[in-house]
């Protein structure tokens, strides 16, 4: 049996250094790819690669399971995606440590905690875009940073990207800088408004909870 390493980034500028240590000691050969993980795995070049290079018994292994897809809850949908088309996967840390070669009860908790946290993050990012419009915060100019843009950048900056990182994978879907990445500014500021309603929200609910005995 041998492992066969995947790296993956989302764009050029993101660096794959850390992938290849971790792998290159215990892999026979390593595919990488530089594309967005919510491809399907069909059109992605490099993981199809991988797949069409591994013998019987060979298993496909990634640093961490966000590398097969975009997330967390996309690489533990790939992963299951994988197990269904027979193929063995090693995960080197991360959420879904180990060897797997077919869906375990696990998994299914893991992929259910990371639909748990997406679905969390769209509801505190909504209910603190929702309190900014209560308090008169959002009107006049229709903001760049959008709701979906703002869920998108919570979720990456979890991930561990930093506002520049962030950037190139956002893209403005009105007016006229349609089709344009926001601005790091105005990245950082949705973000920082994020932050605000979050933790008001927060205290509020702990002081709803105190006054009932």
């Amino acid at each position: 049996m041998a492992l066969i390493g995947l790296v993956r980034v989302s764009t050029d500028k993101q660096n794959t250094q850390r992938q290849h240590d971790a792998l290159a000691p215990i892999c026979l050969k390593i595919f990488e790819e530089k594309i967005s993980g919510k491809l399907q795995a069909e059109d992605r070049p490099a993981l199809s690669a991988a797949i069409e290079y591994m013998r019987e018994d060979d298993m496909l292994c990634v640093q961490e399971v966000d590398r097969l897809g975009r997330n967390l809850l996309d690489g533990l949908i790939v992963l299951n995606d994988l197990f269904e088309r027979g193929i063995a996967v090693k995960v080197l840390a991360g959420i879904a440590a180990g060897e797997h070669r077919e869906r375990s009860l696990i998994l299914d908790l893991a992929l259910a905690l990371a639909e748990d946290r997406r679905r969390d993050i769209v509801r505190k990012t909504n209910d603190g875009l929702a309190a900014a419009r209560a308090r008169g915060r959002v009107g006049g100019r229709r903001p760049v940073m959008t709701e979906p843009l703002v869920i998108q950048a919570v979720a990456l900056r979890e991930k561990g990207f930093t506002l520049r990182q962030i950037q190139p994978h956002l893209r403005i879907t009105e007016g006229k800088n349609k089709g344009k990445n926001p601005s790091v500014g105005a990245i950082s500021e949705a973000l920082r408004a994020h932050d605000a309603e979050t933790q008001a929200l927060s205290v509020g609910s702990q002081g709803d909870a105190q006054g009932v005995h």
